[in-house]
C-alpha cells in the first residue's frame, strides 16, 4: 500500500470464540464499498479489509502489521477502521483480536495512536466502533507521545471510554457512520467531512441515550472523505458573489421574475429559478414573504441567511 494517495484499512471481527458479534463484519464490507468510488465512480481510497470468518482469523500479529503498514509511507490519507470487540483495564485500552487471551487481548490503542502520531501521511483518521473506543482519545500521562494529536490526525469513536458500545444486527454507529458516507452529511459541496460524519452521528445518536461518540482533531485544513453530488451545482453556487454585491445586501425581485406572469422576462426567469435553487439549499431568504413566488409577485426582495454569508464569504476568498 505504499506510495498509494489514499488508502484504508477497514477491520472487522465477528467470529470471536465464545463471544460473538453479529453485523461487524458487514459494516466493514459495506464501509469499504462506500469509500471505494466517489459519488461520480472515480476512484478514491485503496481498500484494505481484514474480515472474520470460520476460516480466517484476525490475529494480533497480522492486525498490527497492517496498522503498520497503513500509516507507513506519505499518503495524503491513511484511514484505520475497526469494528469489533474493545476491552479496558488498568493498563488502557485494546482492539480484541480473534486469539485473545487473558493478559493479552489484542493490539493496543495506544500502539494505534503512536502509529498515527509518528506517521508521514499527510492525514490520519481513526475510526473504532467498539466497547470503550473513547478511550483512544483519553491522554496517557506515561507517554506524551500518545496523550497527543499530532499535526493531521483526527480520532471518531463510537462512545465514551468507559460506555459499551450498543449493538443489534449492526452496530448503531456504525449503521449512522454507512450512512453519512453515503451522502446524508455531506456539505453544499459534496464533500464529507469527518466533523460533519460527527455531527450526523452525534445529533442521531442523541436520541438513543446512553452512548456519546468522540471527535477529537488536530488539522489546519478540512479534509474530505469521499466526494458525491452537490447540493446545488458550483456553477450555481459561485453566482451567489454576483446576484449579492456583499454579504448583507438585499436582491430586489418584481413580478417579472416569475414565469406564471404576463410581463415575465426570460433573463430575470432564469435568475430567479437559480435564487429558489439557493433557498432550498439554505443559502438565500425572502424577505418580508414566506416563500419567494410572492417576494417576486410583491416585488419584495431576498437576503442571505447566515450560512448563505458564510459560502459568499468562501467563495468572494476563491476557497470555492
Amino acid at each position: 500500500m505504499l506510495g498509494v494517495a489514499r488508502k484504508a484499512l477497514i477491520v472487522g471481527v465477528d467470529d470471536y470464540p465464545g463471544i460473538p458479534l453479529e453485523g461487524c463484519v458487514s459494516d466493514a464490507v459495506k464501509l469499504g464499498e462506500l469509500l471505494k468510488y466517489h459519488g461520480d465512480g472515480k476512484r478514491n481510497f485503496e481498500i484494505k479489509t481484514l474480515l472474520s470468518s470460520k476460516e480466517d482469523n484476525v490475529e494480533k500479529k497480522s492486525l498490527k502489521e497492517e496498522i503498520e503498514n497503513l500509516f507507513s509511507g506519505n499518503s495524503h490519507i491513511a484511514l484505520f477502521y475497526y469494528a469489533g470487540h474493545g476491552y479496558v483495564n488498568s493498563y488502557g485500552g485494546y482492539l480484541v483480536t480473534q486469539d485473545f487471551s487473558r493478559y493479552d487481548e489484542g493490539v493496543s490503542m495506544d500502539e494505534v495512536m503512536r502509529c498515527a502520531n509518528e506517521s508521514n501521511a499527510q492525514n490520519k483518521v481513526i475510526i473504532l466502533d467498539c466497547c470503550f473506543s473513547g478511550r483512544l482519545a483519553v491522554p496517557n500521562l506515561a507517554e506524551k507521545k500518545v496523550s497527543e494529536l499530532a499535526d493531521g490526525v483526527t480520532i471518531l469513536t463510537s462512545c465514551q471510554a468507559t460506555e459499551t458500545a450498543k449493538e443489534s444486527r449492526q452496530g448503531i454507529f456504525s449503521s449512522l457512520l454507512l450512512d453519512a458516507i453515503d451522502g446524508q452529511c455531506a456539505d453544499l459541496t459534496g464533500n464529507i467531512l469527518p466533523s460533519n460524519i460527527y455531527a450526523y452521528i452525534d445529533r442521531t445518536l442523541g436520541h438513543w441515550g446512553g452512548q456519546r461518540p468522540i471527535f477529537k482533531t488536530n488539522v489546519s485544513a478540512f479534509i474530505s472523505l469521499k466526494e458525491v453530488e452537490p447540493h446545488i451545482e458550483l456553477a450555481i453556487l459561485r453566482k451567489i458573489v454576483t446576484y449579492f454585491s456583499d454579504r448583507d445586501t438585499e436582491y430586489p425581485l418584481d413580478p417579472s421574475y416569475e414565469f406564471t406572469e404576463q410581463n415575465a422576462d426570460r433573463t430575470n426567469v432564469a435568475i430567479f429559478e437559480e435564487l429558489q435553487k439557493m433557498v432550498s439549499a439554505g443559502l438565500v431568504t425572502p424577505v418580508g414573504e414566506k416563500h419567494m413566488y410572492y417576494a417576486a409577485i410583491n416585488s419584495q426582495s431576498c437576503r442571505l441567511t447566515n450560512l448563505g454569508k458564510q459560502y459568499w464569504s468562501l467563495i468572494k476568498l476563491e476557497k470555492i
